[in-house]
């Protein structure tokens, strides 16, 4: 039970850091937003950088949490 909620919560907050840091790198971009330039304009390049950019922070977040 312990360390499933200790999955549970760091689940979330890496989660949580995950959606934030995607908001900022979405604010970054110029004029547009990232998600309408990815699904109404069909930028692939721009989705694949976005995609990269997750899982990266993903990556991070997973390794500052199993140490």
């Amino acid at each position: 039970p312990k360390l499933i909620t200790a999955s549970i919560v760091y689940s979330l907050i890496g989660i949580t850091i995950l959606t934030i840091s995607f908001l900022v790198f979405d604010k970054l971009t110029p004029k547009k937003t990232l998600w309408r330039e990815i699904m109404e304009e069909h930028n692939t390049a721009l989705a694949i950088v976005a995609a990269a950019f997750m899982i990266s922070v993903a990556l991070i977040i997973s390794s500052a949490i199993h140490g």
